[in-house]
């Protein structure tokens, strides 16, 4: 079942933590310890484009080939990343925990997921969809490129990552 229009996860195992100004106080509470070079200002304002919830252990947030309409930041718990070998298996390539960003890939370049995400422990996320990235780039450019620049960051950082372990695989 969908959520928002943009989330496919079963109501059974997704809760929306909260809204109105007392949960958006706690709500930028948990964003200030992860987006810490943001003023409070620009986490007040981020997070009235975002949405967060709770999601239960074992619950899968997409699939890879999935159309990517949202990204996640992971304020709580553990996603676990998985891609299908050439033999069909299943394998984890990444844990996510609190403070990373995923999905944030199909958010930029609008091709389909590239993995599946999958909830390790119960897991607190805040949902960025692309109607809303678009709509807080148009309304607060100037916060959009900061979050722009942290995404470039975070995929660049992971490149980085992929190009080590691929030169230990062709040298081993």
């Amino acid at each position: 079942m969908k959520q928002d229009s943009e989330i496919t996860v079963s109501p059974q195992q997704l809760e929306l933590l909260g809204s109105g100004h007392r949960f958006r106080d706690e709500f930028c509470e948990m964003l200030e310890h992860i987006y810490n070079d943001l003023e409070w200002a620009e986490i007040r304002d981020m997070s009235s484009y975002m949405k967060v919830y709770r999601i239960h252990a074992g619950a899968t947030l997409f699939h890879e080939g999935e159309d990517g309409n949202y990204m996640c930041t992971v304020i709580a718990g553990k996603v676990d990343v998985h891609k299908e070998n050439w033999h069909f298996e299943n394998k984890v390539v990444a844990s996510i925990e609190k403070g990373k960003m995923f999905g944030e890939m199909s958010m930029v370049d609008g091709e389909p997921r590239s993995a599946t995400a999958v909830i390790a422990t119960e897991a607190i996320l805040a949902i960025l969809t692309r109607k809303d990235f678009k709509r807080l780039v148009d309304e607060k450019p100037a916060l959009g490129v900061k979050i722009l620049m942290r995404v470039a960051r975070q995929l660049s950082q992971r490149l980085r990552r992929t190009s080590g372990i691929l030169v230990d695989y062709l040298e081993g």
